[in-house]
């Protein structure tokens, strides 16, 4: 039954592939019992009140025809703020609503939504009511997965692991996760969350190759994930769209770095980009795009270790079904890892790093 809360706007009816589940392989969270597909879509860019709605509904139809299931928000996703959950929200209610089973939605609150004291972080008050509202623009009774969006120095963990707690107990949430957590922050969490009966499910940090801090310290965070019993998603696989071999001729009027968002002139200093003209030649050799190649990267296995999924933003159809054929070719050999590695190093654009350990302000 069609929520009573979106309404019908006469959209053409649609009907998913049937097929769609026939060439994906899914893979498990840990001990958990979700699975999500090697490349999720993430709603970070592109689904905003500045882009057409069409454009939106196509993407997420098509995305689901090729057995993407997993939809990734957050609460400040847009612009506006609010918009991307609430354009989801009319694309699900209008297109996928007798399959909303068959997906998994996510969303988070962390970072900055709504002005004052109450509008940012992680207190109980601030979680609470964001995932409410987060419900309340998507039309749903509950989200699959809802995050801790980053760690706050000026909030006991406990404070704001309690808040996920009562999430679960609420029945707002399956499960819950954090982002853009330390592994000692990502230990203490697991620690607490264990002790209320509500383990952490996932972890959502930024990782490329030109952004590596979750391969960094002893153990690393996707061994540390691994040993607490958690899966791992990670965003941003293309740098902010610096992999994906846009920048090397100039900055586009329509990209990321033209509007300001997340990538800066700065980023696109002549170093980086000499380090994507070769990586971009190592994919070459592979018969990938650089951006399928850097997809193809983060997922590869890391002696026993490995990533769960990997998100992806997409402003058009095409530059969805390129970037899912990432998973196509999964397979490095050694002597490709030792010449991506040659490339492949910090590049200054991880613009979360100060957000990964709460007890720094």
């Amino acid at each position: 039954m069609r929520n009573s809360r979106i309404p019908n706007y006469g959209i053409d009816e649609y009907a998913p592939a049937s097929d769609r589940y026939n060439n994906v392989e899914y893979r498990r969270l840990a001990k958990t019992g979700l699975q999500l597909p090697p490349v999720s879509l993430g709603f970070w860019h592109n689904f905003g009140d500045d882009k057409p709605l069409q454009t939106q509904r196509d993407i997420v139809r098509r995305a689901f025809d090729l057995g993407v299931n997993h939809f990734d928000l957050a609460n400040n996703y847009g612009p506006p703020f609010g918009s991307a959950e609430k354009n989801f929200g009319r694309i699900l209610h209008e297109d996928l609503l007798p399959y909303r089973d068959e997906l998994i939605i996510s969303s988070k609150a962390g970072w900055d939504m709504w002005p004052g004291p109450y509008g940012n972080g992680g207190s109980r008050k601030y979680l609470t009511a964001s995932l409410d509202q987060s419900l309340q623009r998507m039309g749903l009774d509950y989200v699959d997965i809802f995050y801790s969006h980053r760690p706050d120095a000026d909030t006991d963990l406990e404070e704001t692991m309690l808040a996920l707690h009562s999430a679960v107990k609420a029945g707002k949430a399956l499960y819950v996760g954090i982002s853009s957590y330390s592994p000692e922050d990502t230990m203490r969490a697991q620690a607490i969350m264990r002790d209320l009966g509500t383990p952490l499910a996932i972890h959502q940090p930024s990782y490329s190759m030109l952004n590596r801090w979750v391969e960094e310290g002893e153990p690393n965070l996707i061994e540390t994930c691994a040993r607490e019993g958690m899966g791992m998603i990670v965003f941003s696989p293309l740098a902010q769209g610096l992999l994906t071999g846009r920048y090397l001729h100039g900055i586009p009027a329509d990209s990321r770095a033209a509007a300001g968002k997340s990538l800066s002139h700065d980023m696109l200093r002549e170093e980086n980009l000499d380090h994507v003209r070769k990586l971009s030649k190592i994919a070459e050799q592979r018969g990938q795009t650089m951006a399928q190649m850097a997809i193809s990267w983060v997922l590869r296995d890391q002696n026993g270790y490995s990533v769960d999924s990997a998100l992806i933003g997409a402003s058009s159809v095409k530059q969805l079904e390129e970037n899912l054929k990432a998973t196509e070719n999964l397979e490095f050999s050694d002597e490709e890892i030792e010449q991506i590695d040659q490339y492949a190093v910090e590049a200054g654009i991880n613009i979360w790093r100060g957000a990964t350990d709460s007890t720094k302000k």
